[in-house]
């Protein structure tokens, strides 16, 4: 999933907050302008953007930390090695965590392909669902325990799981 899509999954009660690919390549060119060590302009420069793809249409991990923050939210590496169980699920919806963004390993093209795709994790109406845009509709987890297990399932596959905080 796009870089684009796992952001509006994250807002997706709060329309007005919405991203948009001008947005979001605003945010990219603004972080190379505040990039310290800035890169030699070449002809691929055109296409190969350091914090974004115009070929794929792909944005790096940068437009999505500096894109959230502007929207008064903080992005925090979980720290794999503890597993899911330190990740507070079972707060209120208006806790300090937002919901979850995965980051997980897909093999494509009869595996000739390695790729990434990003997965949002919610918690709407007191129940915690899976918006990934590769199911035909979002999948509402039994509990916060089927969370945690099926986080630690996409850990032990090679996934990278950023937790999206409120800031309060």
């Amino acid at each position: 999933m796009g870089l684009m899509l796992i952001i509006e999954k994250m807002f997706v009660e709060q329309k007005k907050d919405a991203f948009t690919r001008s947005s979001l390549n605003e945010v990219a060119e603004k972080l190379v302008l505040e990039e310290p060590n800035k890169e030699k302009w070449t002809p691929f420069s055109v296409l190969f953007k350091p914090h974004h793809n115009s070929l794929t249409g792909n944005y790096d991990i940068n437009v999505l930390i500096a894109a959230l923050e502007d929207k008064g939210k903080n992005v925090v590496w979980h720290d794999r090695r503890n597993g899911a169980s330190t990740i507070d699920l079972d707060g209120p919806e208006d806790a300090n965590l937002m919901g979850v963004l995965l980051n997980v390993p897909v093999r494509m093209f009869a595996g000739l392909w390695k790729s990434r795709h990003w997965v949002t994790l919610r918690k709407i109406g007191g129940v915690w669902y899976n918006l990934d845009s590769d199911l035909v509709a979002p999948e509402a987890f039994e509990d916060a325990e089927k969370v945690r297990e099926f986080l630690d399932y996409m850990i032990g596959h090679g996934g990278e799981v950023l937790l999206v905080m409120n800031n309060k």
